[in-house]
């Protein structure tokens, strides 16, 4: 078995590459040539432990993930994880990963397609909500799909921005990098919005006049209770883009707007759709909601294996 840690599983592939393993992962999806059972959430209090397996032609594989939000107290990430690719024809796992780090990745791969395909080539400003770890990797990729020039962060602690932008202007130089005093001059200084919180609220200031003509992708909220985006948002939606049918039953962002009939389920739509028809929108106001989904797992995992033996990268175990 081929073990590889955090470090090991990104550099094993540039964003372009995982960006085009995202897209195969939406393609297959669209074809339906794999088998996903549904993820298993185990609660504890507000810890969360996913069960995530998939099967593909080549490969199967099973992530194990923890979400434990009171980390970032303790100045501790959020998510732990490890993911077990297996060999599709006898079984054999053949690479355990850091599940974390393959986790960041991918998600950032996945709002990096949502940001390409809803939002305009010539785009050039964003503003992140969160500055957790999953908002490190939407910026990087949001930065390699568009020209951002100005990048804006909000974080209720300011401790947390100060240091999150500390840390990105090292990998984005040429961006203009700013903290925000609020989330309302973020949403009003720029044209992409990434969320990436856990929060039960609305983290988007609720005010129709403010949301028109902004694009918004939807990184956390992945419990039915959780609520990143306001009700006067989806009156100015054409189609709500989801990355999985699912997330009308995981995430509050969906599925209290159907509840409420803020938005008809026949706005719902996969992005596979765009993907496969290399299909770009031409909305005024548009939002992706992501909720993630094993076959992404799977899909990367596989390059990332493949790759790793090319580099001789990691550490061969036997067990």
């Amino acid at each position: 078995m081929l073990i590889l840690n955090q470090k090991e599983v990104w550099s094993a592939l540039t964003l372009d590459e995982a960006l085009e393993a995202m897209e195969e992962a939406f393609l297959i999806f669209e074809s339906g040539d794999f088998h996903m059972p549904d993820r298993m959430h185990a609660h504890h209090g507000n810890n969360t432990l996913l069960l995530m397996p998939c099967f593909t032609n080549q490969f199967f594989g099973t992530k194990l993930v923890s979400v434990n939000p009171e980390n970032q107290k303790n100045n501790l990430p959020s998510i732990y994880g490890s993911m077990i690719l297996n060999d599709g024809t006898s079984g054999e796992a053949v690479a355990l990963m850091n599940g974390a780090a393959l986790t960041s990745f991918r998600t950032g791969a996945v709002g990096g397609i949502g940001i390409k395909y809803t939002t305009p080539e010539n785009i050039d400003s964003l503003g992140i909500i969160g500055a957790g770890v999953q908002a490190y990797t939407q910026a990087l990729f949001a930065c390699g799909v568009r020209p951002i020039k100005k990048l804006y962060v909000y974080d209720m602690q300011q401790t947390k921005a100060n240091e999150f932008i500390a840390k990105l202007q090292k990998s984005l130089p040429d961006v203009n990098i700013k903290v925000c005093s609020s989330n309302r001059e973020l949403v009003g200084r720029s044209q992409i919005i990434i969320t990436a919180t856990t929060s039960k609220q609305a983290v988007i200031p609720d005010d129709a006049e403010l949301l028109k003509g902004k694009h918004f992708i939807g990184i956390g909220s992945y419990k039915p209770d959780m609520h990143e985006f306001p009700k006067q948002l989806y009156p100015l939606l054409n189609k709500l883009y989801v990355d999985t049918p699912f997330a009308k039953e995981e995430t509050g962002d969906v599925a209290t707007a159907l509840k409420e009939s803020l938005i008809d389920d026949s706005q719902i739509v996969p992005i596979s759709k765009l993907v496969a028809s290399r299909t770009l929108t031409n909305e005024d106001t548009s939002l992706f909601k992501s909720v993630g989904m094993a076959l992404f797992d799977v899909v990367i995992a596989q390059k990332i294996y493949a790759r790793a033996l090319e580099l001789n990268i990691g550490s061969q175990v036997n067990i």
